[in-house]
C-alpha cells in the first residue's frame, strides 16, 4: 500500500468516527424526546387499546378510538416503531396496522409488568426541574443544597407530604418496580424467606411488595411501615398491617426487616442510622435484613445482564438530582455500612432485575 493510499485511509478513518461522534451527540442532545413521547404515548393509551383488541390496528382504527389526529400519531408510532416500540405489519388486505412488542407492552397502564407509572413519576415536571440544577450542586464545594431542593424548596420526602398528587405518582411508580423485583427474588431465591414469621418492609410504600411476598409465603405475616402519610392511605391487604412511623427512630419487630430501593436514597451516615434501627428490630440470633438494591461493578459480569450495569450509573445520577446524599453502591461500600451498622457477615446474590439482594446477619 502507497503512503499516499495509507494517508487517505486515516482520514476516511477519522471522518468516520468523527460522524458517528456527531450522530452519538445528537441522541444526547435530543435524548428527552424519548422520554416525552413515551409518555406521549402512555398517556394517548396506545398500549392498552392494542392489547385489548389483540389483533394488528390501522392507524384510523387507532386515532378514532383514542380521539387523536391521525397525521400526529402516524409521526408518533413512526417514531416509536423506530425504536422497537410497536411493530408495523401488513394485513391480509394490504393495509397498513400497528401491533405490540415486548417493549411497548412495558406501556400497558395496568400491566403486570407495566413500567408506565415510573415513566409517569421520572418525566413529571417536578421530578424533571432537579436536573437543571445539578451543574450548580456539583460546583459548590459545600454542596449545600441539593438540586431537589433548589428546585422546589424542600426535600423530596417534605414536598410527597405537602401534595398527595406527586406522593401518589411516587408510590405508584415503587409499586410498579415491585411487581417486577419481587417477583423476581421469588422466582430466583424463594429460600430467602423460609422460616420467617414476620417481615416488616420498612419504606414500604403502599405495601405491593410485601402484599406479593405474602401471597407468596401466606405464613408471613407482614408490617408495612412508612411515614403516616403513605402508610395511611396504603390499601387494605390480607395478612398486612400499615403502620406509619419514622424508620430513623423505630422499626416495629419481626423476624426479618425488608428494604427495597430505600437505603439508596441516604448517605452513609442516615444507612447507618437505618440499619441499626433494623438490627435492633430482629432476634440476634436468627433475625437478618434483606436489602434489594443495586451493587454497581457487579451486574456487568453477569452473561445477558450486562446493560444493567448502566442502568445502576443512570440510578445513581438520579439520586444526585433527587436526593441530599443518596446514591448507588458499589459491593466495598454496602460491606461498609452494613460493618458500621452492627452485620458480622452478609451475602450479596444476583437476580432478573436491576437490583441484587443483600443478606445482613447481626450475628
Amino acid at each position: 500500500m502507497s503512503k499516499e493510499t495509507n494517508v487517505e485511509a486515516r482520514i476516511n478513518e477519522e471522518k468516520t468516527k468523527n460522524l458517528k461522534a456527531q450522530a452519538d451527540m445528537w441522541k444526547y442532545v435530543f435524548g428527552f424526546t424519548e422520554m416525552a413521547v413515551i409518555k406521549c404515548a402512555i398517556e394517548l393509551g396506545i398500549a392498552d387499546f392494542l392489547e385489548r383488541n389483540q389483533e394488528p390496528v390501522s392507524l384510523n382504527q387507532l386515532s378514532v378510538a383514542l380521539g387523536c389526529c391521525s397525521s400526529s400519531l402516524y409521526r408518533i408510532l413512526r417514531f416509536l416503531i423506530n425504536r422497537g416500540i410497536f411493530k408495523e405489519t401488513v394485513t391480509k388486505n394490504g393495509e397498513t396496522s400497528y401491533v405490540q412488542t415486548p417493549l411497548s407492552r412495558l406501556l400497558i397502564k395496568e400491566g403486570g409488568n407495566s413500567m408506565a407509572a415510573f415513566v409517569l413519576f421520572e418525566s413529571s415536571p417536578v421530578m424533571i426541574a432537579p436536573w437543571h440544577n445539578l451543574s450548580a450542586r456539583i460546583s459548590s464545594k459545600e454542596n449545600n443544597t441539593p438540586a431537589f431542593d433548589a428546585a422546589h424548596g424542600k426535600d423530596i420526602w417534605k414536598y410527597g407530604e405537602a401534595d398527595p398528587g406527586h406522593s401518589n405518582l411516587l408510590n405508584n411508580a415503587m409499586a410498579c418496580d415491585a411487581r417486577v423485583t419481587v417477583s423476581a427474588i421469588i422466582d430466583c431465591c424463594p429460600e430467602i424467606f423460609e422460616g420467617i414469621d414476620t417481615l416488616v418492609d420498612v419504606g414500604g410504600g403502599d405495601g405491593t411488595a410485601l402484599r406479593l411476598l405474602v401471597e407468596a409465603f401466606p405464613c408471613i405475616k407482614g408490617i408495612n411501615c412508612d411515614l403516616p402519610h403513605v402508610a395511611s392511605v396504603a390499601p387494605h391487604s390480607n395478612g398486612v398491617l400499615h403502620v406509619g412511623g419514622d424508620m430513623f427512630n423505630y422499626v416495629p419487630k419481626a423476624d426479618a426487616a425488608f428494604l427495597k430501593w430505600v437505603l439508596h436514597d441516604w448517605g452513609d451516615e442516615e444507612c447507618i442510622q437505618i440499619l441499626t434501627k433494623c438490627r435492633e428490630a430482629i432476634p440476634k440470633d436468627k433475625g437478618k435484613v434483606i436489602i434489594m438494591e443495586a451493587v454497581i461493578g457487579e451486574k456487568e459480569e453477569i452473561k445477558g445482564n450486562e446493560k444493567l450495569k448502566d442502568v445502576a450509573l443512570m440510578l445513581d445520577m438520579v439520586m444526585m438530582a433527587h436526593t441530599s446524599n443518596g446514591k448507588e453502591r458499589t459491593a466495598k461500600e454496602w460491606a461498609y455500612v452494613l460493618n458500621a451498622a452492627g452485620f458480622s457477615r452478609h451475602t450479596i446474590s444476583h437476580i432478573n432485575a436491576v437490583q441484587s439482594v443483600i443478606q445482613a446477619y447481626p450475628s
